[in-house]
């Protein structure tokens, strides 16, 4: 299963200055119990956000200038390539930045997002848009008391493919 991890704003922000513009630890620990154990694909400035590799999975980093070949974490140069290297038996989720989301976006079986209840007016990273019409949205529940969040799914309907309708 290829899917895609996001918490974005109202307005589609995912990045400001290079970082996430909230901490919401209800949201970081679903993003560890989706990713553990599977495959993580992230841009390289993604990469450099976070600033070292994520433990307990395969980290695969999309980069035309970074260069990492160790045991769980090296780069390539497409999310083609990242998709073919990825370990067979696991996983992939894509996780950034918006270049790789909106690449990933024609071919994720599932989203994964995390909608935010704030609007970030400077902004600097999008999530891209997509046609609702391709996913079977389902509504797992808001939660957090300093920002309030929702947690949804996006499912692509069976036997659509990206652009079929």
């Amino acid at each position: 299963m290829i899917c895609l991890i996001v918490a974005r704003s109202r307005n589609n922000v995912i990045g400001k200055d290079g970082t996430m513009p909230w901490h919401i630890p209800g949201e970081l620990s679903q993003f560890l119990s989706l990713t553990t154990g599977n495959t993580v694909i992230m841009g390289r400035r993604t990469y450099e956000a976070i600033g070292h590799p994520l433990k307990d999975r395969t980290n695969i980093i999309v980069s035309s200038s970074l260069q990492i070949n160790q045991k769980d974490c090296f780069t390539v140069s497409s999310l083609q390539q990242a998709i073919e290297k990825s370990p067979a038996g696991k996983d992939i989720c894509i996780a950034g930045g918006a270049q790789l989301y909106k690449e990933a976006i024609p071919i994720v079986d599932v989203m994964y997002i995390t909608e935010v209840d704030v609007l970030i007016e400077d902004g600097d990273t999008f999530f891209p848009s997509f046609d609702p019409d391709d996913f079977k949205k389902e509504i797992l529940g808001t939660e957090g008391d300093t920002i309030r969040y929702t947690r949804t799914v996006y499912t692509r309907k069976e036997n659509l493919t990206y652009g079929s309708k």
